[in-house]
């Protein structure tokens, strides 16, 4: 009897350890659910809008403005002590159940609730736009028409970059090897370090210049972008 007696109380405990927790459980799977659909119309709606954004800037935006919608939406199901911690923590096991590594959600977590605040503590415009917006609207896309002619998040400027580092990257590697190659069989006598020096030197020879060059398309296209604005 003392035995079974026990193991009614430990199950009783159990049961009221789950009551306790389980407000804020359901409120998250709620926000979880809530956020996906939200995601889901808003992308529909903006899909015709052709918008061209660097990939990283696009992911992130939508990510601080989903941020903003849970928060709103947890703050009206009530039972949540911080409600935007609670859709800090909605997000991150939304990132868990789209696959990404649970070491890369907390890092992107971190990162995420940095962007969140501006100057002054004032929340960032994509998680403003999100917890004002209501279903079914263009909030989204009245989002993304703030940076549209903002130069430094285009797609075709990341592009530009990201063509400039694989040139610098593959580049710089084919002259490095093609004169470790040549001076190894042209110039026979010299020492693996002198002959791995030369590769480095040619090597940066091309990079640097390539390097200087992108640097100075950057701040071509920011004083244009200014001018223009």
């Amino acid at each position: 009897m003392t035995k079974r007696k026990a193991a009614s109380d430990n199950t009783a405990i159990e049961a009221s350890a789950g009551d306790a927790t389980s407000p804020d459980v359901s409120i998250m799977d709620a926000c979880i659910a809530h956020a996906k659909e939200v995601k889901a119309t808003q992308l529909e709606l903006i899909k015709s809008k052709g918008y061209d954004f660097a990939p990283e800037f696009k992911d992130m935006t939508i990510q601080l403005y989903l941020l903003g919608v849970m928060w709103r939406f947890a703050e009206s199901m009530g039972g949540a002590d911080d409600a935007r911690e609670l859709a800090f923590a909605a997000l991150g096991e939304l990132f868990l159940q789209e696959r990404m590594p649970k070491q890369k959600v907390t890092k992107r977590i971190d990162f995420l609730r940095k962007m969140s605040k501006i100057e002054e503590d004032h929340n960032a415009l994509a998680v403003a736009i999100g917890y004002e917006s209501e279903p079914g609207d263009n909030s989204l896309a009245e989002l993304f028409d703030h940076y549209v002619d903002d130069t430094q998040v285009s797609g075709a400027f990341w592009r530009l970059y990201d063509r400039g580092r694989k040139i610098m990257l593959y580049g710089g590697l084919f002259i490095a090897f093609f004169v470790i190659w040549f001076v190894t069989l042209f110039m026979p006598g010299n020492s693996t370090i002198a002959i791995l020096a030369a590769g480095l030197i040619s090597a940066a020879l091309f990079v640097i210049p390539v390097f200087l060059i992108g640097i100075f398309i950057y701040r071509t296209k920011i004083k244009k972008a200014k001018q223009a604005s």
